[in-house]
């Protein structure tokens, strides 16, 4: 019979103690293996029959329990990431190999074992390396001699069953020897999978044959493929994940600067340079053993955190979304600063993290490419030598180009002349050059050089002047930048919120991944790669005399987030402070101050106030004052959205600031205008008729006449397009039509309603969202001349196939079409909608304000809080139950957080004055914000099908 498994005779890859981590604590394997040998001496089959199994099975889940029961316990009290992962491994090791045992003991005893009955069980993959998460795939090799024996078939499909019924997810192949080498040569996943194995148990000789001929036939002089193969996997990877490691929602393994950048660097240190640790790589003068500590500092802080995932989840979650990061944060132990709750300081520590990782990437692949240099062969050597030949830089001998991009002269290139830390990355950008790995490397090493002295440095601050405003590609540079570290310590301010990220879901990026993107965007504007989606805008850059201003106000706009006090005046306050040191006179100075402390007016104005109202044109020109500032707000504005993230910036907003822009331009140059707003109106009647030639004229002129003229200001020409043709199509003896739009990118839904103008139209038409759960991201009201409505309702998206998303709006609309006919009541429509989550990952506080000096004629009510499905239809319905006539609603959705502003009077069409009404108004509104389920909107009550006139079918 055979024996049982031998001790472990090597460590598992790059786990660098020298010996598995001991299960002290964790499990006691020879109690373990008692009770399963008891288990067989009570059996009448000796361990094989079905109750001997279902007893296995209990007494191996109770200790997988208990090991990881402690092994999380562990993960508390020392904190050791790598350590829990080493800890999982082990476990996993030691039950399997009982398992094994335990099966060729009792279950499938033979006492005279061939040659070709030998079997090896290797971990490849993640567990080869010695390494699991909670939730991690256990994947397998059944290493064989030469092919499966009936015996080793038994063993395996006893090992795999008891594994499944256990809960765990096994990955797993049965292969010879033979077979792993010829798949090997022909698929990279299997080579790299077997590139990391480790014995579990079984015959030791067979993972030594599969070592030697691995190393001969397969790694022996394919080094350069395995390289690029791994690195094209790389680069698909983070496409898939959004390709920056700054998404406020980061995947911990798969994503950019994870856990799987890591396991790259070793894979190919593993094949390239032979060697199983972070301390070969140190010898072999690849790291400083100040990176190999940062290396083990990044993956222990990876694994900390991968491994809390799971045990929070109870599975395999890669994704560190807003509801985990919370309690990530606390079972790490971050507290809040002021300024900076808990998870935003722990988020900040993590994209640190992830930062060092591309860090030590870049530092890799530069040694690699150096060693790859010297060893090329022959011919191809030289010719690798020619085109590496170093090319001088006019004016300068610290620098020289080396492949078409930037490196150093020497080692001391920095520490000579610490100006060079900020020299480099001029002259990259005056000569359209990138980077080398070497460069960056010395940089990184000689960043203590940037200190007040260099800030104060006149030379240094011109130079850093000329790479912001650099006319091709200013965000390369700043980027490059800022990943080795210069910019934030030559800015200690900006280097303040370097990793930062805002814990809400309107903001995708960290701080300083927005405010580099946001300079992108100005860059992009410049040379006019934007004039089709942004015409107005691109007009004004080109004209622009304080160019250097609006650069500088865009890098530092957001410069003071993360701080007790409003970041607008905070960080106009540090611009105030640095610019001078920068070189900018008094009036630039003002100027960019200005631009900071005012930079979400424009958007906020656009957004939240009545365009139509003569009022919010002249409160935001007395902000604004000259036509010039006016220009330069609207670029910055546009950039500061655009780079928020994806599908922030649509043609809605592009429409509202455009139109902002026209309607107070006559009011900062004493009337005088390119255009007065009757030009404009008449153009854009013009524009949409050029659009609708196709109509019969008499049919397109009342089309037009339709819409007021605020229409053709307010909806972009595309807009305006469809929705003619929708109206068209709706049949004048059909009073209600509805059309849905479905918006992929934008992970949006657009319902049109065409109806019969009323009061209490836009609260049913959101009661009706909320029926179906559907969250309103933002609404559109647009009344004709004719008593119908236009509302075009955008919802939030749900689904990710089309045909399920249709389906849920079609259900909305037959919901419209029942509130409005008479045929159901708001309150149980909403009585059935989709229970919300019991806990708020963002508390909003609720705010209620109503004002009488926004408008002449009307009051304004604004309401801010967390969204939901179903407020704004509660919002609307609280102010109908109030008796007051919404004039005109701007709906906007900032991630989590709702600001809606609603322009109302009394039923006879005065303002709001009585302050006692007031207190009401605001009371009653606060009340449906704190509201977890809302109000159901319990009395909006039709009083007949007829009030619409839309007839019940």
């Amino acid at each position: 019979m055979l024996e049982a498994s031998p001790a472990q005779s090597s460590p598992p890859l790059f786990v660098e103690t020298g010996e598995q981590v001991p299960l002290d604590g964790i499990l006691d394997v020879a109690m373990l293996r008692s009770g399963l040998a008891a288990i067989a001496e009570r059996d009448s089959s000796g361990g094989a029959s079905t109750a001997a199994r279902a007893e296995v099975l209990a007494l191996l889940k109770d200790a997988v329990r208990h090991g990881r029961t402690r092994i999380e316990a562990m993960l508390f009290e020392d904190g050791g990431g790598l350590l829990c992962a080493q800890r999982l491994a082990s476990l996993q090791d030691a039950v399997i190999r009982e398992i094994h045992d335990f099966a060729l003991r009792h279950v499938f005893p033979s006492a005279n074992l061939s040659s070709g009955e030998r079997m090896a069980i290797l971990a490849v993959g993640g567990y080869g390396r010695g390494t699991l998460a909670p939730g991690s795939d256990i994947d397998l090799l059944f290493l064989l001699p030469y092919k499966q024996t009936a015996l080793g078939e038994q063993v395996a499909e006893y090992l795999l069953y008891l594994l499944w019924d256990m809960g765990f997810k096994v990955g797993h192949a049965t292969r010879t020897v033979d077979e792993c080498i010829r798949l090997a040569l022909s698929d990279f996943t299997i080579r790299t999978s077997i590139l990391e194995r480790w014995l579990i148990a079984g015959a030791e000789d067979l993972l030594i044959e599969l070592g030697r001929r691995f190393e001969a036939e397969v790694v022996e002089g394919t080094g350069e493929e395995f390289i690029a193969a791994k690195l094209g996997e790389r680069s698909v990877r983070h496409a898939k994940t959004g390709n920056t490691r700054y998404l406020v929602e980061p995947n911990v393994k798969e994503g950019k600067g994870g856990l799987r950048d890591l396991n790259t660097l070793f894979w190919i240190a593993k094949y390239h340079y032979r060697v199983n640790s972070t301390e070969a790589l140190v010898e072999a003068g690849v790291f400083s053993r100040r990176e190999a500590r940062l290396f083990h500092k990044a993956e222990d802080f990876l694994w900390a955190v991968r491994c809390h995932m799971h045990f929070v989840t109870g599975k395999a979650e890669e994704r560190l979304s807003f509801d985990l990061q919370p309690e990530i944060a606390a079972r790490l132990g971050y507290n809040a600063h002021p300024g900076l709750k808990d998870v935003e300081r722990f988020m900040k520590h993590y994209f640190l993290i992830a930062k060092d990782v591309g860090d030590l990437t870049r530092i890799f692949c530069a040694a690699l490419e150096e060693q790859q240099a010297k060893t090329a062969p022959g011919l191809r050597g030289f010719v690798r030598t020619l085109r590496n030949r170093a090319r001088k830089i006019p004016g300068t001998l610290a620098f020289h180009v080396d492949n078409n991009r930037i490196n150093v002269a020497g080692p001391d290139v920095f520490r000579d002349d610490p100006v060079n830390l900020i020299r480099i990355f001029r002259l990259a950008a005056l000569h359209k050059l990138e980077y080398h790995p070497d460069a960056l490397k010395l940089i990184r090493r000689s960043i203590r050089l940037v200190n007040s002295d260099l800030r104060n440095n006149s030379e240094a601050n011109s130079l850093f002047l000329d790479v912001l405003t650099d006319p091709t590609d200013p965000e390369l540079h700043l980027r490059r930048m800022n990943e080795v570290g210069v910019l934030g310590r030559f800015i200690p301010d900006f280097g303040k919120i370097v990793a930062m990220m805002q814990f809400n879901m309107y903001h995708h990026y960290t701080v300083d991944e927005h405010l580099l993107r946001s300079i992108a965007v100005l860059s992009r504007l410049e040379r006019g790669d934007l004039a089709d989606e942004v015409p107005m805008s691109t007009g004004f850059i080109g004209a622009l005399k304080d160019r250097t201003p609006l650069y500088v106000a865009l890098l530092l706009h957001d410069v003071a987030k993360g701080r007790p006090v409003d970041h607008s005046i905070a960080g106009a306050r540090i611009a105030r402070q640095l610019c001078p040191r920068l070189g900018l006179d008094e009036r630039e100075t003002e100027l960019v101050a200005w631009l900071i402390e005012d930079h979400l007016v424009m958007s906020m104005t656009a957004q939240q106030r009545d365009l139509n109202d003569r009022k919010t044109i002249l409160d935001f020109a007395e902000r604004v004052r000259t036509l010039d500032r006016l220009k330069l707000l609207t670029v910055l504005t546009v950039c500061d959205i655009r780079a928020v993230g994806p599908g922030v910036w649509n043609g809605w907003k592009g429409q509202l600031l455009r139109t902002l822009y026209m309607e107070t331009e006559p009011t900062l140059t004493g009337g005088f205008t390119q255009s007065s707003r009757g030009e404009r109106i008449k153009r854009a009647r013009a524009a949409l008729a050029e659009r609708l030639a196709a109509w019969p004229a008499p049919e397109r002129e009342t089309y037009l006449d339709l819409h007021y003229p605020n229409y053709f200001l307010t909806a972009p020409i595309e807009d305006q397009v469809r929705h003619a043709e929708f109206i068209r199509t709706a049949r004048a003896e059909q009073p209600l039509s509805t059309s849905v739009r479905t918006d992929k990118f934008h992970e949006v839904t657009e319902i049109m309603v065409l109806a019969p103008d009323h009061p209490r139209l836009l609260s049913l038409l959101a009661g009706a969202c909320a029926g179906a759960g559907a969250n309103i991201a933002d609404a559109q009201i647009f009344t004709m001349s004719d008593g119908r409505a236009l509302d075009v309702m955008v919802l939030n998206r749900e689904f990710a196939a089309d045909e399920d998303e249709i389906r849920r709006a079609q259900r909305i609309c037959d919901n419209i079409a029942k509130l409005l006919q008479g045929r159901e009541m708001p309150a149980n429509l909403l009585a059935h909608r989709k229970p919300l989550r019991k806990v708020s990952l963002f508390p909003v506080k609720p705010r209620v304000s109503v004002d009488n000096d926004l408008s002449n004629q009307l009051s304004v009510i604004e309401v801010e809080g967390l969204d939901r499905p179903g407020l704004l239809s509660d919002v609307t319905g609280a102010i109908s139950d109030l008796n007051l006539d919404i004039r005109s609603a701007h709906i906007s959705t900032y991630g989590e957080k709702v600001v809606d502003v609603f322009y109302v009077t009394d039923l006879i069409g005065t303002k709001i004055t009585s302050e006692t009404r007031i207190e009401r108004i605001e009371a009653r509104l606060t009340r449906v914000l704190e509201s977890a389920e809302g109000e159901m909107s319990s009395s909006v009550v039709m009083s007949s099908p007829r009030a619409f006139g839309i007839p019940h079918r």
